[in-house]
């Protein structure tokens, strides 16, 4: 058997479609949100509650999505998903009314999960099993860098042009991008299965759970992933008010500007110097991370010095948890079957997201910043719980 190849063009193709997906699809919102506020007549509320509304839809959604992945192939549903994507921006643009936009941002989010980490990560296992850790190790890097790149974007076209051109724009260039790469990646899938299938130098990976340990390690991981996504997506969504509410103030925008470097600096260390480190290691290491981060803050403040530590701290977490939720599940359970397995574990990461910033808002309202982020760091420390058990489950089994 052949050695597999390192797909680069593929990493590199798909790095450009992560970066236009989630910047046009995701971190673009925050920004046009009060223009759409203002132009429904609605408060900014209840626009990021129609958002939430949304990723809800779009995890409910999500395991008939990662059946179709298998069955039709990553690229091919990626393919689709870029045209759905442009054509629910086009209609939410156009939306003349509320119900209108509430239903083509409830298109939006379900095309995002066409497009995005789990469809792109089922692709790399696609092409290439054997080489799809390292795969999706270096695609988060390239991706990690979607909000340094779109806030700014989004925030020089918005102040030119209204909230609806600049989506009319992000139509256009997942049209007229991201659909040629993800068609041009499909076939590039189809081509290598055939190849192999022909030469017999397909490279599936198995996973290191026993079949009877594989029950009790799916149940462990997902409920890890989607005690991670809860934190992240509070504290993400909250990231400046809740510095402000621990009486930083004006310096509190720029400790948050902290977090998108120390992202992709970690999954840049890792790339360097963890490519020993077995996923589930990797994923005990983002959890607590990610809980400490929580516990220095709470501990420091309302001292800049360890507000700056925290963002560090979590921003390494978070972009090392974005590395993991690709290959801990190719690692535990293999590569065969591997849309219909991210299928199930984005559906619980959008719903539990879904409700995270609601919850965490109530939260601070009703109990105080500071004993919220304690109880974030508790979820986050059940989060590493959860993984050292999957490690405990995988040797005695």
């Amino acid at each position: 058997m052949t050695p597999e190849r390192f797909p680069l063009g593929a990493v590199l193709g798909l790095g450009i479609t992560q970066i236009i997906g989630y910047g046009s699809l995701y971190y673009s919102f925050s920004i046009l949100a009060p223009d759409m506020a203002r132009d429904f007549e609605w408060s900014v509320e209840w626009v990021f509650g129609v958002l939430s509304a949304a990723l809800l839809v779009g995890g409910l959604v999500a395991p008939w999505l990662g059946r179709w992945i298998d069955r039709f192939g990553a690229g091919r549903v990626m393919t689709f998903g870029s045209l759905v994507a442009a054509v629910a921006l086009i209609g939410c643009a156009l939306a003349p009314d509320r119900t209108t936009f509430t239903l083509t941002l409830i298109a939006v989010e379900v095309s995002a999960n066409l497009v995005q980490y789990g469809a792109a990560f089922a692709l790399l296992v696609q092409i290439g099993p054997a080489t799809a850790q390292r795969s999706i190790t270096y695609l988060t890097l390239i991706a990690g860098f979607a909000s340094t790149i779109f806030w700014p974007i989004t925030s020089a076209l918005h102040a030119h042009l209204s909230w609806q051109s600049v989506y009319l724009v992000f139509a256009g260039l997942n049209l007229l991008v991201c659909l040629p790469i993800h068609a041009w990646l499909a076939h590039t899938a189809t081509q290598r299965k055939k190849n192999g299938d022909a030469h017999k130098t397909t490279h599936a990976v198995a996973g290191s759970l026993s079949p009877d340990a594989r029950k009790t390690g799916f149940v462990m991981m997902v409920t890890a992933f989607a005690l991670q996504s809860l934190v992240g997506s509070a504290v993400l969504v909250h990231m400046v008010p809740l510095l402000s509410g621990l009486g930083l103030g004006a310096s509190a925008a720029l400790v948050g500007t902290l977090f998108g470097p120390a992202q992709v600096a970690s999954r840049l260390i890792n790339m360097v110097l963890g490519k020993g480190l077995p996923p589930l290691t990797l994923a005990i290491i983002a959890a607590a991370l990610m809980a400490l981060s929580g516990l220095v803050l709470a501990a420091t403040s309302p001292a800049t010095a360890g507000a700056m530590v925290f963002a560090v701290l979590f921003g390494f977490g978070n972009g090392l948890f974005s590395i993991v939720s690709g290959t801990l599940p190719l690692s535990l359970f293999g590569s065969e079957g591997y849309g219909r397995l991210q299928g199930k574990v984005m559906s619980a990461r959008l719903i539990v997201s879904a409700s995270a910033p609601f919850v965490f808002a109530l939260a601070m309202s009703n109990l105080g910043t500071l004993a919220s982020i304690v109880i974030i760091s508790g979820i986050g420390a059940a989060a590493v719980a959860a993984f050292v058990l999957i490690g405990w489950v995988q040797r005695r089994r």
